[in-house]
């Protein structure tokens, strides 16, 4: 029998999910200079209308179909077979809730990606790269950990993203700032800090939906995934913000921004299985680990241009060690005991999960953008990415 209420708030959990890609529009918008505004906005949002083709035709059925395997069948291509009537067990919400829920994750991930290389990468080879990351990436990925795959069976964890979602998307885009180079022309960023206050909130916000909605149904883990989400995200961005006033001499909005994104990355994977205290915890280990993150990637000349590695990359690695070390049943008994309450297996498996991804999704985005720079050029040339990709490539400005 259809559950109302587990329906409405899942509804409601894909829609905020779905307003992160916009917010993660601004957010990047922002921080980019005034040329170079639309290009990497439409980067966001035109992952909204690709990915949301690809879901339908075939994404969702080789994420979701099939059991024990690397990656599912085309069973369910087109929503094959599926009825407004079928329910999922457990939480009896329409199953064609659940496949717009994870449509929305599948559209943030891949755009994620796109902060690093920013002002640098023509817009067909990011199409290119987009579909090719999907279909051998984020897929994949979901099938293993969440559709009933290899990993899943094995025991390996992962609330709501943490390797599938930020971990991959991170390593990603440092494979990507490797093959593209540098920049040419290093703008003043931001351009706009209100802009990225803008996107900031609208991520936070959503952020509720990413993890709380990652239950899939209103109980007391739904309460605990959305209070540890403010918390780790608060204690981060203070965390942050002090560390910067100290060494930078002065409390920089941006890097308060920055923390929060930081901390709620982080907090992904583990929201569901930690307490509150554990969460205030992790968010302050997050604040420090990814500001140090971002300042060795400056050292080392990384040209990862709106710190998606730093953030998302170290933040995502990071709550999955964290999740593998805080882990509780007594939290969530349907989760696992972490290695600071005797389960030393499931840590090791959380470990060898996220680090394979991890390299994986490295080389494999490395080696689609070198193919990919076969058939069509990646990297701009020197004269587009000075005047500016608007202009040179989308023929419009942000401001006139």
């Amino acid at each position: 029998m259809l559950d109302t209420g587990n329906t409405g708030f899942m509804l409601l959990a894909t829609s905020l999910v779905m307003l992160m890609t916009p917010g993660l529009a601004f957010f990047y918008g922002g921080l980019v200079g005034r040329k170079n505004v639309l290009a990497i906005m439409i980067q966001s949002f035109v992952s909204m209308g690709w990915t949301s083709v690809i879901w339908y035709t075939c994404g969702y059925s080789l994420c979701f179909s099939g059991k024990g395997a690397i990656i599912g069948n085309l069973n369910l291509a087109f929503l094959s077979g599926v009825k407004p009537t079928d329910l999922m067990p457990g939480n009896n919400i329409p199953l064609f809730v659940f496949i717009a829920y994870q449509m929305m994750f599948a559209i943030i991930t891949p755009a994620l990606i796109t902060g690093a290389f920013a002002n640098r990468v023509r817009f067909p080879a990011y199409l290119a790269f987009l579909t090719a990351w999907l279909f051998f990436v984020y897929f994949p990925a979901v099938h293993m950990i969440w559709g009933g795959g290899i990993l899943q069976e094995w025991g390996v964890l992962d609330f709501a993203g943490g390797i599938v979602v930020h971990a991959v998307a991170g390593m990603a885009a440092l494979a990507s700032v490797f093959f593209v180079g540098t920049r040419k022309l290093k703008e003043p960023l931001p351009h706009s800090i209100p802009l990225v206050a803008l996107g900031t909130g609208l991520l936070w916000f959503g952020w509720y939906g990413f993890n709380a909605g990652s239950e899939v149904k209103v109980d007391s883990i739904t309460a605990m995934a959305f209070i540890n989400t403010d918390t780790a995200a608060s204690f981060a961005a203070i965390t942050w913000l002090i560390i910067a006033w100290v060494l930078e001499k002065k409390p920089k909005f941006v890097g308060l921004l920055t923390g929060s994104i930081a901390g709620l990355a982080t907090i992904t994977p583990a929201a569901g299985y930690v307490s509150v205290g554990t969460a205030a915890l992790i968010g302050v280990i997050s604040g420090i680990v990814c500001y140090f993150a971002v300042s060795m990637k400056n050292k080392l000349g990384w040209d990862d241009a709106l710190d998606v590695w730093g953030v998302h990359g170290v933040g995502g690695i990071l709550g999955v060690i964290c999740l593998g070390l805080f882990a509780s049943t007594e939290i969530n008994p349907a989760g696992a005991n972490g290695l600071f309450n005797g389960d030393s297996s499931f840590f090791m498996k959380e470990i060898v999960a996220v680090v394979g991804f991890s390299i994986y999704a490295f080389i494999f985005s490395y080696i689609a953008l070198f193919c990919i720079n076969w058939f069509t050029p990646v990297r701009t040339t020197e004269k587009e990415e000075i005047d500016g990709l608007d202009s040179t490539l989308h023929g419009e400005e942000a401001y006139i």
